[in-house]
């Protein structure tokens, strides 16, 4: 295995911790206006006035529903492309298999990234697409997907060097 695969793998497996990361915790969404309220795709968090946090899955609409299926597919690639890494270990003939899979992560980030911001006009947020209001701001989660999203890309732009062919 060269240096390119193993830093393509590893890539690869930060992009995959960053995507469950982001999923994880619900604060894709954040504002501290009459309490603390922490949106996210798999949970929502009230704190009202200095009470204890409320946490609740929301009902999600469906433009964040898409972005979670995406994400959620999108991570499912990135492990894949991260198992079929390691499996060139033994078999090189799977190297370009890892690196179209990876390809697929990319897609699929990618539009979660460009269908999120369309569900700033939810009743909770109050917004536009694409506008979110002043009160309103990207939490730590949306980082992290970002995060994952661009590490995704450099990882595929390393495996896309590893998977050119040998003449």
């Amino acid at each position: 295995m060269d240096k390119l695969t193993i830093i393509s793998g590893a890539l690869f497996l930060a992009a995959d911790i960053f995507a469950v990361a982001s999923l994880a915790m619900p604060d894709w969404i954040v504002t501290e206006v009459g309490g603390d309220t922490r949106l996210g795709l798999m949970q929502t968090c009230l704190t009202l006035h200095n009470r204890p946090s409320t946490c609740y899955t929301p009902s999600l609409r469906p433009e964040w529903l898409v972005t979670l299926v995406c994400v959620f597919c999108g991570c499912i690639c990135v492990t894949t492309t991260v198992v079929l890494i390691l499996t060139s270990i033994w078999d090189r003939t799977v190297t370009p298999y890892a690196k179209w899979v990876g390809f697929v992560a990319v897609i699929f980030f990618c539009l979660a990234a460009v269908i999120f911001p369309i569900g700033f006009s939810q009743e909770e947020i109050g917004g536009a697409p694409y506008q979110l209001p002043n009160s309103y701001q990207v939490g730590i989660s949306y980082i992290f997907f970002v995060m994952a999203l661009w590490t995704t890309v450099i990882s595929e732009l390393f495996a896309s060097k590893v998977c050119l062919p040998h003449f």
